[in-house]
């Protein structure tokens, strides 16, 4: 495994023999990477969805890839994690499987961390050896860092051996930075759109739950705080939540209206 630091000479682009690393067409594809970045920050796409393209950028960015995914961590664990191909989440689903992997080391260490042969590669025992059954030899690991800290980590893969170059490395890392922040601003968006579900949520269920009381104050002539006891109790007994036993109560209400006004 080569961590950022002395690395080998750089040499061809795997995927196009005879091309040197660093020709014209790679910094044209980070380029266009970053550009498709830009433009995901006005697309109206839900928070995986938006991962999923950040990966599908990175791949393209990055010469010799052939699959990328983006882990994002949630209170110190692996949360949403994608993938831009198939092949890519069997990988991650082994290493968060194992609780080993380079994606876990470059989060945890907030650092580049790249492997040339994953089924010889000794800081992996049990990860490497698995993914190398699959094909699969190659990764770059790439820490999405912020000023807040570290978000999570993008991994790419390549199934030939000896695929990413220093090249290689100096474009994921240039990527990474922009992309760790089209990550912070998607998650800052995801969480305002989950707040304002829940409020306009309590909104809806406070309004239920006032109609209800005022229902049951009018049968029995009680208190507003005596009507709320009785919801209370009417929702322990029923093992269910305030607000459905007050929709409950509501949607009776209403029936019995409709039903005296058929009558009449």
């Amino acid at each position: 495994m080569t961590h950022m630091g002395p690395v080998s000479p750089e040499r061809g682009d795997a995927s196009v023999p005879g091309r040197p690393a660093g020709r014209p067409s790679d910094d044209e594809d980070l380029r266009e990477s970053l550009a498709g970045l830009s433009r995901l920050a006005s697309a109206r796409l839900d928070l995986r969805a938006l991962l999923t393209h950040v990966a599908e950028f990175a791949v393209r960015a990055i010469p010799g890839a052939d699959g990328a995914g983006l882990t994002l961590l949630e209170e110190g664990r692996a949360d949403t994690i994608v993938a831009s191909t198939g092949f890519v989440r069997e990988v991650d689903a082994i290493q968060y499987g194992l609780g080993e992997g380079p994606c876990i080391t470059a989060a945890a260490e907030r650092r580049t961390v790249r492997s040339h042969s994953l089924g010889r590669d000794p800081a992996w025992p049990r990860f490497g050896p698995q993914v190398h059954r699959l094909g699969v030899h190659s990764v770059v690991s790439l820490p999405l860092l912020t000023g807040e800290g570290v978000l999570g980590a993008m991994n790419v893969y390549a199934r030939a051996e000896n695929a990413f170059d220093t090249r290689a490395v100096e474009l994921g890392e240039l990527f990474a930075v922009p992309a760790a922040i089209s990550v912070q601003n998607a998650q800052a968006l995801a969480r305002a759109q989950r707040l304002a579900a829940q409020l306009q949520s309590a909104l809806t269920h406070r309004a239920v739950i006032d109609q209800a009381l005022g229902i049951l104050m009018s049968r029995s002539g009680c208190t507003p705080a005596e009507a709320f006891d009785k919801l209370r109790v009417m929702s322990q007994a029923q093992n269910r939540k305030a607000a459905v036993v007050a929709q409950q109560l509501l949607d009776e209400a209403v029936a019995r209206a409709r039903a005296r006004h058929g009558s009449d």
